[in-house]
């Protein structure tokens, strides 16, 4: 397929609305207070040539009641996006459900559809040609573990996991079919974490077998979503278009002591795999385009985390595999989750506290221009590259 992106690099904006391990609603578009700045905050990509952005469209704070929607942010930034000549990626469910919902309910799946419909009248309304691109539900096998498995976030259950995710699923697919039905310009970009798991012990063969299946759950959505597993449910080839891969310095780690892999020695380690090894892996199982739609680093070392992310992405472009992009997330600065006194320093600008203006993170800028001019010309689309004559 052709890439429906319109820059190679894209910027991500948090846009979690979940509830904390403590039972309290974040909102990190409101803590970074992104749509009161979002004009200034499109227009600071210009320096980096970024004219591609993720975000969310938050369904905890759009539904108010029972089908009952306040779109005033969403149109927001349709209206700001096209004014400035942006594309957005729409997140439709980032963490975050109506509070009178859990992914258990019976009902949860009808509401979201409902949800997910009614976004797409509206934004039809307001931008009725072009390609529209959207991730149902952000992460299916992070919130599984999350929510289901240890109990961190809604719905709260311990060794749930397979239960949260069957219904995360059930939603996910009814949502695609439901959209694609009405709108056949609707693109479906599935963002996962893409992991790699090494044993603690390399002779135990029963812990290596263990491992294996740790590493192969990671799959378990998409396989459910392309009607591997789970036929039940609905899924089938035609419902995911590019797969967006996440991946962070945590992604590789030991088990069960849970010990990470050090990225700086990367290949040195037994049992460690390459970011181009592991994209490269899900290109072939399920034969479609690939985007880096997370990556980052918090503190010092953010620019020579994406200098190793680019190289990666270099290897993968010059192999023929077809990466579509890589997305900077998020570019401000955030605080945690759980502890939102802590902020993280992982974006390409600061933000004071007080009066929310930001400020760029030099040598991070320097680091992301040097990274998007070493990708050159190997990253532009094909439509956009002039023949040679």
């Amino acid at each position: 397929m052709q890439n429906p992106f319109s820059s190679f690099w894209i910027a991500g904006y948090e846009c979690s609305d979940q509830l904390n391990c403590f039972g309290d609603r974040v909102d990190l578009l409101q803590a970074t207070r992104h749509l009161e700045h979002i004009e200034a905050d499109y227009i600071r990509l210009r320096e980096f040539s970024i004219s591609t952005v993720r975000e969310g469209v938050q369904w905890s704070c759009v539904e108010t009641s029972p089908y009952v929607y306040d779109w005033t942010n969403v149109v927001r930034v349709i209206t700001v996006a096209r004014q400035l000549q942006v594309q957005v990626i729409w997140d439709l469910c980032h963490f975050g459900y109506p509070s009178d919902l859990t992914t258990l309910h019976p009902q949860f799946s009808k509401r979201f559809v409902a949800f997910a419909l009614a976004f797409l009248e509206q934004y039809r309304s307001l931008q009725p040609e072009g390609v529209l691109i959207v991730t149902p539900i952000n992460e299916v096998n992070f919130m599984s573990w999350l929510g289901g498995e240890v109990g961190a976030t809604s719905p709260y259950t311990k060794n749930y996991g397979w239960e949260v995710k069957y219904h995360l699923m059930q939603a996910y697919i009814q949502c695609v079919k439901a959209m694609k039905v009405r709108d056949s310009q609707l693109r479906v970009l599935v963002t996962e974490p893409l992991i790699n798991i090494v044993p603690d012990n390399l002779e135990d063969i029963n812990l290596i077998n263990k491992t294996r299946e740790k590493n192969e759950e990671q799959f378990q959505m998409l396989d459910i979503l392309c009607g591997y597993i789970c036929r039940e449910l609905g899924g089938n080839d035609d419902l995911a278009d590019i797969i967006g891969c996440n991946y962070y310095h945590n992604n590789q780690w030991y088990y069960p002591s849970g010990r990470q892999l050090d990225w700086c020695s990367g290949t040195a380690i037994t049992g460690y795999r390459k970011l181009s090894e592991l994209c490269r892996e899900v290109s072939e199982r399920y034969k479609r385009p690939i985007v880096i739609t997370e990556t980052s680093y918090e503190g010092g070392l953010k620019g020579e985390w994406l200098n190793f992310i680019t190289d990666e992405c270099e290897q993968m472009l010059h192999s023929g595999l077809e990466l579509f992009g890589i997305c900077i997330y998020p570019v401000l600065n955030r605080p945690d989750w759980d502890y939102p006194e802590r902020w993280h320093d992982s974006g390409i600008w600061k933000i004071n506290r007080e009066t929310f203006e930001r400020s760029l993170d030099g040598p991070y800028g320097a680091a992301i221009n040097h990274c998007i001019n070493k990708l050159l010309p190997a990253s532009v689309p094909a439509f956009l590259k002039i023949p040679q004559l």
